[in-house]
């Protein structure tokens, strides 16, 4: 286990810049035993910027030959919960410690991904592009409004500094009639380096599954049925490119995305006609430098245009809408004082939407401050800090305290933190159609009170940690069941979330590695309608378990996964449940050549073949098999059977 490996990079490369000290971390706490990437932490990355946080860390590496999304590889990390409306390519959101998908952050590259904490779709970000993401659990208000339960960057994939030419391709086939495609190059150029990335995939989409055609009879047999209208293709293309110049590092990178997709609907409300197709164009550039006495000065601008049009179904004629932000961030560190280590940063942008729905432009400013000390007391570290955010009418605040450190008794290490976040209703949420979600234009802002505490422990050969943690929310925002197959968001007057995550790691051996997550999670609707006074809170699952074994050599690896939630109400009167559900994937990965590397993936997904069903009432494929190719032809340096670092 080398999860220390990022704070210790960090620390080295922090040292090495002027003299400036050490920021004062404790390594943070991550998921997967991989080396730590080469490159240091970006300034708004939690391995930074929040060094108290309850933190997880997953790699796209540790998953290479299989078929996965990125929904697929956040599923391992604890206090998550993922909704996902069944297939490749279909819509997949989460939503993190009871608060909805609205009110989780998630960022690429730390520029946001839509609109002012509007829930992003985690479908149309391809894994091919990602290097690893790092989930920050509980509130994050140091990042941006919006981030009640939490934030999630996604940190794309960077080209290598060496001076050699890599090239790389990976091919996935199976059910349903779905095949994905990855090529990836990168080189040396004009003194620096590039990584270019072309994906595509598309998917037919049309699994069998069980269907009450009688669900008011009690007792009723279910027919088979298969899906219709579930197709999906997607593809997109990733250019990035670092260069050092004149004392400054520079980071650039454009991403475009383009898809089209069946939205299918209910079991009990099919959709045969209604469709969705979308493109997005992203950018963002960073600069940064070490300045004089133990000083770094990052600056990065961002911009983003998304399109879509709806058709069929509900909608009729075709819908189109674009929404578009752009900003500029300034980042200032600074040691000061031998135990302080000061972050301040400056936040400016715009973002519009523009929808045929009622034929109105909107859009409004934003600015944005935040400032960020980390005092280093003994073995110690207090960490507080105050965000203040002005998004069109609305002002928030965000202000936190957090503190970690190491207890004399067998190194273990404690995270605590506690703190408010505020996010203003969307410009999505307000006004936007998006798919099968609905807006609301008389939402009112919301806010959570937050606080958790956990205890965790490095050891030889593995690492555990445990956390408990409470959420208060006013006002809350959520998504909930709008007949007869949409969803639509509601303030809630006030509900509460708590429960208690913990997950572990082990590797009793070189050729295995076992990893475990569990999360409880406990709401209840407060101070609302008598009708719902004490009840739980829809798409929130009571129990949720994750467990992943890999073994064997690296020339031939097997691993097996299983993922298990307990029932769920999907409306406030929690009269619609969704029964308890347990997934189990199995797989085997063979590297036959070194040089060039092959790898050779083959895998059983809900092995058991459940018939689950999730969002609402959206059923999920059953049994589905896959194969995965990969061809690298930068590692012949690796010998076959040489294990991989």
């Amino acid at each position: 286990m080398v999860s220390g490996l990022p704070g210790l990079a960090l620390a080295a490369w922090l040292s090495s810049a002027a003299a400036l000290p050490p920021a004062p971390v404790v390594p943070p706490v991550e998921v997967v035993a991989l080396p730590a990437p080469a490159e240091e932490p970006a300034p708004e990355s939690p391995l930074r910027r929040d060094v108290s946080a309850q933190l997880t860390v997953l790699r796209a590496e540790e998953r290479r030959g299989e078929a996965v999304d990125l929904a697929g590889l956040l599923a391992a990390a604890p206090g998550l919960t993922l909704s996902q409306a069944g297939g490749y390519g279909q819509a997949s959101r989460l939503s993190m410690r009871g608060a909805a998908s609205n009110g989780v952050l998630v960022l690429l590259d730390g520029a946001p991904l839509s609109l002012n904490g509007a829930g992003a779709d985690l479908s149309r970000v391809p894994l091919a592009a990602v290097d690893r993401v790092e989930v920050l659990r509980g509130g994050g208000g140091r990042y941006a409004p919006g981030a009640l339960g939490g934030v999630v960057n996604v940190v794309t994939r960077a080209p290598r500094a060496e001076d050699v030419a890599r090239a790389s391709a990976a091919l996935t086939a199976g059910a349903f009639d779905t095949q994905a495609l990855q090529l990836a190059g990168e080189s040396p150029l004009a003194g620096g380096a590039v990584l270019l990335l072309l994906h595509g995939g598309r998917s037919r989409g049309n699994f069998p599954y069980l269907h009450d055609d009688r669900p008011l009879w009690d007792g009723n047999a279910p027919v088979v049925r298969e899906r219709q209208n579930n197709d999906s293709r997607q593809g997109g293309a990733l250019l990035r490119y670092r260069r050092a110049l004149g004392g400054w590092d520079g980071d650039a990178l454009v991403e475009l995305f383009a898809e089209g997709r069946g939205l299918a609907g209910t079991s009990q409300n099919p959709t045969p006609d209604a469709r969705q197709e979308g493109t997005r164009a992203f950018a963002t550039v960073r600069a940064s430098r070490v300045l004089g006495a133990g000083q770094l000065l990052s600056l990065r601008g961002h911009g983003m245009e998304e399109r879509t049009t709806l058709s069929g179904g509900l909608f009729g004629m075709a819908l189109r809408q674009r929404q578009s932000q752009a900003g500029l961030e300034g980042t200032w560190e600074a040691a000061v004082g031998g135990n302080h280590h000061l972050t301040a940063s400056l936040q400016a942008g715009w973002e519009g939407l523009e929808s045929a729905s009622d034929g109105a432009s909107r859009g409004w400013g934003r600015v944005g401050a935040l400032l960020v000390d980390d005092v280093q007391w003994g073995g110690w570290v207090l960490s507080p800090s105050a965000r203040v955010d002005r998004s069109g009418p609305f002002t928030t605040f965000s202000p936190k305290l957090g503190v970690l450190g190491r207890l004399p008794w067998g190194g273990l290490e404690v995270r605590a933190n506690a703190g408010q976040a505020a996010r203003a209703p969307s410009f999505a949420e307000l006004y936007l159609v998006q798919g099968t979600l609905l807006p609301n234009p008389e939402l009112r802002p919301e806010r959570a009170l937050s606080a958790d505490a956990g205890v965790g422990q490095q050891l030889g050969r593995g690492r555990w940690g445990v956390a408990g943690f409470y959420s208060l929310y006013e006002d809350l925002i959520s998504y909930e069941l709008y007949p007869p197959f949409l969803a639509r968001p509601y303030n809630f007057s006030a509900a509460c979330a708590y429960g208690l995550e913990a997950d572990g790691e082990a590797r009793p051996a070189q050729w295995l590695a076992v990893q475990v997550g569990y999360t409880l999670t406990f709401t209840e609707n407060l101070r609302d309608d008598p009708r719902y006074h004490g009840r739980e809170l829809p798409y929130r699952p009571r129990h949720r378990a994750y467990g992943r074994v890999v073994g064997g050599p690296a020339w031939l690896t097997g691993r097996a996964e299983v993922l298990a939630q307990s029932g769920q109400v999907v409306n406030r009167a929690a009269t619609v449940t969704l029964p308890a559900r347990a997934f189990l994937n199995v797989g085997v990965m063979a590297l036959p050549w070194a040089s060039p590397e092959v790898t050779v993936g083959a895998e059983l997904k809900n092995l058991m073949d459940v018939q689950g069903s999730d969002l609402d009432g959206y059923p999920l494929p059953g049994r589905a098999a896959y194969l995965t190719l990969n061809v690298a032809l930068d590692a012949g340096q690796r010998k076959r059977g040489e294990a991989r670092p």
